[in-house]
């Protein structure tokens, strides 16, 4: 039996960006309100959450790097221009 083989195209580099933002999402919480029992328990947990995000984000540079299209709207708010998010802080 073979492995299937993974499709990575425009919507997996989509879900990838969403994954991202996830685990941004998470490292921020994780951060400011989760409870450890001691702060060498935080920097430890943060690590590992880290080191996942950097796996999907090298994934989905290489992605981009091979030519796979995305939209801009798309990307984690992480990857995003700086002045781009401070537009939509303005706005809201």
């Amino acid at each position: 039996m073979q492995k299937p083989v993974k499709v990575q195209d425009k919507y997996y580099l989509k879900s990838l960006h969403e994954e991202i933002d996830l685990y941004d999402r998470k490292l921020a919480h994780m951060a400011k309100y989760e409870l450890f029992a001691s702060e060498a328990e935080r920097e430890t947990a943060i690590g590992k959450m880290t080191a996942k995000r950097a796996t999907l984000a090298r994934t989905a540079q290489k992605l981009v790097e091979d030519g796979v299209e995305f939209h801009p709207s798309d990307l984690p708010r992480s990857f995003r221009p700086q002045t781009e998010s401070t537009e939509h802080a303005n706005i809201a």
